[in-house]
């Protein structure tokens, strides 16, 4: 039985303006961090609109999308960006546009939690609601040819909760689960969700480099066929400054079966429409891999 599904997922940047060109002259931000959240922010409920107007049912917004990627440098400054998960400003102004365009929205914010920060993304339902929220569970500390990521400095990684370390969300269109950014590397992410009943999953990231950009184009496509799941990988594009960091983009959706066609016409959106029934069908292999797994003796 088909069951249609329009996502979208924004591949963008920082739009605050003016940034300063040198990383000297950072400091001068730290007096703004509002003004650069607003204007990420505006700017995401803007595509979040045009995506809904034109059919979107999900939308996945990018890994820290209310601000530049700051990780590439330790400045304390940054500390002040996060903010509460629950009634901070940029989820309660999300939670309006997910009510009004009937559209689910998974919100990766930096998120302030008592006197711990974390990377976290926030699931809104259609109706509004917030089902819940998933924190970053692997913190990358390190360096590639193009530039750093200093993320412990930060945040911290994620604690289990109630529901564990990989919640999924029932949403009024699918089950979603969230792996952000550098989770996607790791053994036993993706399959955790699967277990927990995704149908789609959500990969938000700012990630760079020439290692980084040929597993971009292995890493969802294996786990989507593996797991008989939809994975939707998202990346930031273009260069923010004063870092100069490139990022490469090229945020695509993998399923079971293939890759779904993308429309990128409109700037700062990649969207797709994929059929949640090819997950109810027989493995198009014949493969019953789930089935026919021998979890218990991986680890010998």
């Amino acid at each position: 039985m088909k069951r249609p599904l329009t996502l979208a997922m924004t591949e963008t940047q920082n739009v605050y303006q003016p940034m300063p060109q040198q990383l000297a002259e950072l400091s001068q931000l730290g007096a703004h961090l509002e003004e650069i959240r607003r204007a990420n922010v505006a700017h995401h409920v803007a595509l979040a609109r045009v995506a809904a107007a034109r059919g979107a049912q999900i939308i996945g917004f990018g890994e820290l999308f209310t601000g530049p990627y700051f990780a590439s440098t330790q400045d304390p400054m940054w500390l002040g960006l996060a903010e509460s998960a629950e009634d901070g400003p940029t989820i309660q102004t999300l939670k309006t546009v997910a009510k009004e365009e009937s559209l689910v929205i998974v919100a990766p914010i930096y998120e302030q939690h008592g006197e711990r920060r974390y990377n976290t993304a926030v699931v809104i339902d259609a109706d509004g609601q917030v089902l819940g929220k998933y924190r970053k569970t692997h913190i990358p500390n390190g360096q590639n040819e193009q530039g750093r990521f200093t993320e412990g400095f930060y945040y911290d990684r994620a604690d289990a909760t109630q529901d564990g370390y990989f919640p999924v969300f029932k949403t009024r269109y699918a089950q979603v689960g969230v792996a952000i950014c550098y989770d996607r590397h790791f053994e036993g992410v993706m399959s955790a969700l699967k277990r927990h009943g995704a149908e789609l999953i959500l990969s938000p990231a700012v990630t760079f480099g020439a290692k980084s950009e040929r597993l971009w184009d292995m890493e969802f496509e294996v786990d989507a066929v593996r797991h008989r799941v939809f994975i939707a990988g998202s990346n930031r594009l273009g260069a923010e400054q004063p870092w100069g960091v490139r990022y490469f983009g090229k945020s695509y959706v993998a399923g079971p079966n293939s890759r779904p066609p993308l429309d990128r016409s409109t700037p700062g959106l990649v969207m797709a429409t994929i059929d949640l029934g090819e997950l109810d069908a027989p493995d198009a292999a014949g493969w019953r891999l789930l089935e026919d797994a021998r979890p218990d003796i991986y680890r010998e």
